[in-house]
C-alpha cells in the first residue's frame, strides 16, 4: 500500500499551493480521503508522484531518488513532532529514554554501557567515536539487523559514549547521588551525561535542563547526518557504521558545533558587550549565531524550552548578556532565536566546557539516527545512487 501523505506534504511535492491541490481534487484529478482523526485530508503518494510526472510533460522524473517518506519525524510550523507528538512538550515530561522507545516504537532497549576505558587525554568528540569503533568491535553480532538486535544495541552504544566521555564533576561517577529532588534516576542518560560535563555538584534541576535538550534534539527529520545514516543503511552497514557516518557529517559549525559558536559569542558579549561580540562574529563568520533556521521562518520552536531552563539555571549577570544578544538581533532585524542559542545558553550558565553542547547534541541525535536507521532498513537496498552532470573542463584561461 502506498503512504499516505497530509495536505501539505501533498501540495509541496506537487509544488502548488493548498486551493491548487483542492483544485485538483473538485477536478477529480486527485482523489483525498479521511485521517481517523476526522479532520485532516490524506492523499496518496503513488498518485501525487503521477501528477507531478504529468505535469512535467510526461517526463520521468527520479523522486523516490531525491525523497524520502518516513514515519518518524514531520516538520511543521509550530516545530517537529515525533510520531504525531511534539517534543517542546516532552521536553519537561519525559525521559530522553521514553523518547527514543517513542521514535523507534519500540522499548526493549538495553540501556547498560559496556565496560571500556577511554585513552587519557581524548578530547570529547574523539571520545564519542572512540567508543563507537570499540563497541562495535566488541559486539560479536553487529550484523545482526533485526530490529530487537539494533535497538537493544543502540541502547548498549549510547550509554558506552557517554561512559567514554571523561568524568568533570565532582564527587560524582557511578555511585552519583543527585542534589535536591531525586527524581531523575542517577543511571539515566542525562544524570551520566552531567555527571561527565558538569564542573560541579549535579542537581536535579541541571539533570532536568540536559534531559530537555536530549528530548529537543532526538530528531529533525532528514538532518545532514540523518541522510548519511540513512545512506549508510541502505547499504546494510551495521549500526556502528552508521552511526560513524553520521559522526562523520554531524561535527561542523554548520551542523552540530553550531552551539560552540553561540557559547563563543556569548563570552564575547560578557566581555565586550553585546555590539562588539555580534560584530566580531560577523566579521569572522558572516552569520549571528544562534539565530536564524531555514525550516522555520517564524522562529525555531526548538529554542524556547531551553531559554525558559536557561532563566532558571543562570545567575542575572548570564541572564543579562542573553537578553542583550536577543535584543540587539531584533533591533538590526535578525531572524528569531534558533535551538543553537538554547543549547549555547545552557552551556553557558552550567559552566560545562565550551564543545558540551556538540556532546549533548551528538547523544541526543542517536536516538533519531538510530530510528532512521531501522526505517531504512525495510526499503529497497542502495536506492541512493545518485547521478551526476558531466561538465566539460573550460578551454584556455
Amino acid at each position: 500500500m502506498s503512504p499516505l501523505l497530509e495536505s501539505e506534504e501533498a501540495a509541496r511535492r506537487l509544488g502548488v499551493k493548498l486551493p491548487t491541490l483542492y483544485a485538483y481534487v473538485s477536478r477529480g484529478l486527485l482523489t483525498s480521503q479521511r485521517a481517523a482523526d476526522g479532520k485532516r485530508s490524506l492523499f496518496d503518494l503513488d498518485q501525487i508522484e503521477a501528477l507531478a510526472r504529468r505535469s512535467r510533460g510526461g517526463r520521468q522524473v527520479d523522486t523516490r531518488l531525491a525523497t524520502v517518506t518516513t514515519a518518524i519525524t514531520q516538520l511543521r510550523d509550530d516545530g517537529p513532532y515525533y510520531r504525531g507528538q511534539r517534543p517542546a512538550d516532552l521536553a519537561t515530561t519525559a525521559s530522553y529514554e521514553e523518547v527514543a522507545a517513542l521514535l523507534w516504537a519500540d522499548d526493549r532497549a538495553e540501556w547498560r554501557p559496556r565496560p571500556l576505558a577511554a585513552p587519557a587525554g581524548l578530547s570529547s568528540r574523539d571520545a564519542l567515536r572512540w567508543a563507537v569503533v570499540m563497541a562495535g568491535a566488541g559486539d560479536p553480532l553487529r550484523a545482526d539487523l533485526r530490529p530487537a538486535a539494533v535497538v537493544a544495541a543502540a541502547g548498549r552504544l549510547i550509554t558506552t559514549m557517554v561512559e567514554a566521555l571523561p568524568v568533570t564533576a565532582t564527587g560524582t561517577g557511578p555511585g552519583l547521588t543527585l542534589e535536591g529532588d531525586p527524581s531523575p534516576r542517577p543511571e539515566a542518560v542525562a544524570a551520566r551525561l552531567a555527571a561527565r560535563l558538569a564542573p560541579g555538584p549535579v542537581s536535579a534541576q541541571l539533570v532536568g535542563g540536559i534531559n530537555a535538550a536530549l528530548v529537543v534534539l532526538a530528531d529533525h527529520e532528514l538532518a545532514t547526518s540523518t541522510l548519511a545514516v540513512r545512506m549508510a543503511a541502505s547499504t546494510r552497514a551495521d549500526l556502528y557504521d552508521a552511526v560513524l557516518a553520521g559522526l562523520g557529517t554531524f561535527g561542523g559549525p554548520l551542523h552540530g558545533g553550531a552551539s560552540q559558536l553561540v557559547h563563543r559569542l556569548l563570552l564575547d558579549a560578557m566581555e565586550h558587550g553585546a555590539e562588539q561580540a555580534a560584530d566580531n562574529a560577523l566579521r569572522w563568520m558572516n552569520v549571528l549565531p544562534g539565530f536564524g533556521h531555514p525550516v522555520y521562518v517564524d522562529g525555531d520552536p526548538r529554542a524556547q524550552p531551553l531559554l525558559d531552563l536557561f532563566d532558571q539555571l543562570a545567575d542575572n549577570g548570564q541572564r543579562a548578556v542573553v537578553d542583550s544578544i536577543r535584543a540587539l538581533a531584533d533591533s538590526h532585524h535578525y531572524p528569531a532565536p534558533n535551538v543553537d542559542l538554547g543549547i549555547g545558553a545552557l552551556v553557558l550558565a552550567t559552566g560545562m566546557p565550551a564543545d558540551a553542547g556538540q556532546t549533548i547534541f551528538a547523544v541526543a541525535r542517536m536516538a533519531g539516527w538510530t530510528a532512521h536507521y531501522l526505517e531504512e532498513l525495510v526499503e529497497t537496498p542502495l536506492r541512493f545512487r545518485a547521478r551526476a552532470i558531466y561538465s566539460h573542463p573550460v578551454a584556455g584561461g
